[in-house]
């Protein structure tokens, strides 16, 4: 998801990232207007008009979610809504009753904006009452009709039980009350799918419906990937993928030796040991860089003595907030106070996806079995 998006600023200290398919939808929109290229600015006034209510569709579950005690890392805005990523602890999740409420804030902001926008704009053009409701609903000739439509339409569409909409979200709650988190989700996704493809087909009529089918679809997969990296943080420990074949320095090496040694690996980031204690990390950037300002000298002077550890047992979730907390790229693997094994925020990251594609890969065999 970073891949696919750009940063654009933070609200109350969220992150705000836009997705590439913005870009899409206001190619779409310019070459689907009668005015095709010749209207770009009306275009640009709705792609506006629909990002702004997305982000106020976002902006409304992450405050509920706040106030239920869930903080929010960060959203991804997407043209049919978002995805609002929130720390949700050790559970991975939150509970039902508050997955709900979070998930309906959504929709109610764009119902409200809806009924805000059509009293003020019937308010302000009386004759707005029969052109309101004149097709098409939502185009740039009419940017105050194409407000009122476009959040009716968004908290409509996304009350839908299609899975990751607010409303397949909801559903997947209430089927986590019974099935596992996982299966719960599984099977909202499959039913998210369906509804994508139901779009689509649609889009033989109107291209609007193939466009919502292609983002519906899209965001099901995204999400999907979502909960397979979740499931990986949760359940695998760090001595599932820690390197257990590494290369450490001395304390008394030199720089000039250090350099040769980490030559001979593909490791960046080193610990530094004296006898059998670990008393420094040292990453082979900061070796380049002291050799370069000053000169030879030892590693001791470089080396960077604060720094974090974990045991075997911890889950990659623990190793992942311990990398990000200090932005740290080496976490040592400890076990009775010996040194293990290591991992890299490179390694982990590896492994996260390697692991998320075998389990991918495994409920698709599993699938077929059933």
């Amino acid at each position: 998801m970073r891949t696919w998006s750009i940063p654009i600023g933070k609200i109350a200290g969220i992150d705000i990232r836009i997705h590439f398919t913005f870009m899409a939808l206001l190619v779409f929109i310019i070459f689907a207007d009668p005015a095709g290229p010749a209207g770009s600015g009306r275009a640009l006034a709705l792609v506006a008009i629909i990002f702004g209510s997305v982000v106020l569709h976002e902006l409304g579950h992450g405050l509920v979610a706040v106030h239920a005690g869930l903080p929010v890392r960060s959203i991804t805005l997407l043209p049919i809504g978002g995805v609002t990523l929130m720390d949700t602890g050790q559970s991975g999740h939150p509970p039902p009753a508050v997955e709900i409420r979070v998930a309906a804030a959504g929709p109610l902001v764009n119902l409200g904006i809806a009924g805000v926008g059509a009293f003020v704009v019937l308010a302000v053009y009386p004759a707005a009452e029969v052109w309101l409701w004149q097709p098409p609903f939502v185009q740039a000739s009419n940017l105050p009709r194409a407000l009122v439509w476009t959040n009716l339409f968004m908290a409509l569409f996304n009350l839908l039980p299609a899975y990751p909409m607010d409303g397949g979200r909801i559903l997947r709650a209430f089927l986590a009350r019974d099935a596992g988190y996982l299966a719960a989700t599984r099977r909202a996704v499959t039913i998210g799918q369906g509804f994508a493809m139901f779009f689509m087909f649609l889009g033989l009529w109107h291209p609007w419906m193939l466009l919502i089918g292609f983002f519906l679809f899209f965001a099901a997969q995204l999400e999907e990937r979502s909960i397979m990296f979740q499931s990986v943080l949760e359940n695998v420990r760090l001595e599932e993928v820690m390197l257990t074949d590494f290369s450490t320095l001395s304390p008394a090496d030199t720089l000039e030796d250090a350099l040769s040694k980490a030559v001979h690996t593909l490791q960046d980031d080193f610990p530094v040991i004296r006898g059998a204690d670990m008393v420094g990390v040292v990453s082979k950037q900061r070796i380049l860089a002291a050799l370069r300002e000053d000169g030879n000298a030892y590693v001791q002077s470089v080396m960077n003595k604060a720094f974090e550890i974990a045991q075997r047992g911890e889950t990659l979730a623990s190793a992942l907030k311990k990398f990000t907390a200090k932005e740290l790229t080496l976490l040592p693997v400890v076990e009775a106070g010996r040194l293990v094994g290591i991992v890299t925020l490179q390694n982990l990251m590896h492994s996260m996806a390697l692991l998320s594609e075998s389990r991918k890969i495994q409920r698709v065999d599993d699938d077929e079995e059933d």
